[in-house]
């Protein structure tokens, strides 16, 4: 599924009607409904009230694009998003909370044509010893805790990760278990996303590894609906400031009329030194008879507490040609240099 949907309005609905449960497992608090490009690298601000704990975290990004597959136009856009949660522990000790996401863009972003479009994504969560049961617009949870890390500044590297996905609105269930981290959605279709993640560390370093399967619709162009099926692996090696990661993944697209096998993988370094970070990525990928490419660097440099400046260029290139999807046709080079600021 793309990192960026124009529109999340649904409300949550009914919670997952029953979940695992397992003696001494611990719960996962953090819901991750943020599936956007720009992700805040500070830690949230907080505030009491009473019984209840509100938490406050958001990025503020005013950037210039340059698209060298367009004449050379060239542009501005504004990108702000934030994420607001409350939370509260009841008697049994069951904690129960809201959160919510929501981003405006406006003029010519990275990931979008000229124009101006807000979403949102809205979460209620009900957790324990056993693990967080979760209702509303949590389609993307189950990537969030499996997908290889975010390049840096304003890298955004194509076609990494699955074509299909499930719809917005949903259910789902995150818990810890030892070392390992169980994620689960299903969508109001019955279209299902699971995925597990262990991260441990081991002498100087330290390694995270996540498998991830999926049962979903693609509507590709030309209003064909495929049934999709997909699985995934991602590596992880952190020593000191350098994080090098890989992914591979597999999906099948099948319909009463032709289908299709995707291959794909991906690959990046992250370094910090000092003030300076850095990233490198790229990917190739396989549909039938045609080829995928995408590659992407990412600078950031830091300012003061949450402010910084970053730069970032994007490369991809796919041919539709000779595959049942055609559903991505497109060679672009595209810059960008902005002003963010993270709370």
């Amino acid at each position: 599924m793309n990192d960026r949907n124009i529109l999340r309005s649904s409300l949550p609905f009914a919670a997952l009607a029953a979940a695992t449960m397992m003696t001494g497992a611990a719960e996962s608090r953090d819901i991750l409904l943020n599936y956007e490009r720009l992700s805040s690298l500070e830690e949230p601000l907080s505030m009491e009230f009473g019984a209840v704990t509100l938490v406050l975290n958001g990025v503020l990004d005013s950037a210039v694009i340059r698209d060298f597959d367009d004449s050379g136009a060239s542009g501005s856009g504004f990108s702000g998003n934030v994420r607001i949660a409350a939370f509260a522990q009841l008697p049994n000790r069951w904690r129960v909370g809201v959160t919510g996401f929501g981003q405006v863009a406006a003029g010519k972003v990275l990931d979008d044509d000229t124009g101006e479009n807000t979403s949102g994504n809205l979460a209620l969560s009900v957790g324990g010893v056993w693990g967080t049961v979760l209702a509303g617009n949590v389609s993307g949870t189950v990537r969030e805790q499996t997908r290889r890390a975010r390049g840096v500044g304003n890298a955004a590297l194509a076609f990494d990760g699955f074509l299909g996905g499930l719809g917005d609105a949903g259910a789902g269930y995150t818990g810890r278990f030892g070392p390992w981290t169980i994620a689960a959605a299903v969508d109001g279709d019955g279209n299902v996303d699971f995925g597990a993640m262990s991260q441990r560390p081991h002498g100087t370093s330290d390694y995270r590894v996540t498998l991830r399967a999926y049962s979903a619709d693609y509507a590709a162009s030309g209003s064909r609906t495929f049934d999709t099926s997909g699985a995934g692996i991602v590596g992880e090696l952190v020593h000191g400031s350098t994080t090098v990661d890989a992914g591979v993944t597999y999906e099948r697209f099948a319909s009463s009329g032709p289908g299709a096998d995707r291959w794909a993988a991906s690959s990046g370094v992250r370094k910090k030194t000092g003030a300076l970070s850095l990233s490198l990525e790229g990917h190739y990928g396989r549909i039938e008879d045609s080829d995928e490419f995408a590659a992407a660097l990412g600078v950031q440099i830091d300012i003061a507490r949450g402010l910084s400046v970053n730069f970032g260029v994007n490369h991809s290139r796919a041919e539709a040609t000779g595959n049942a999807l055609r559903a991505i046709d497109t060679e672009e080079t595209k810059t960008a240099v902005s002003i963010r600021y993270s709370f």
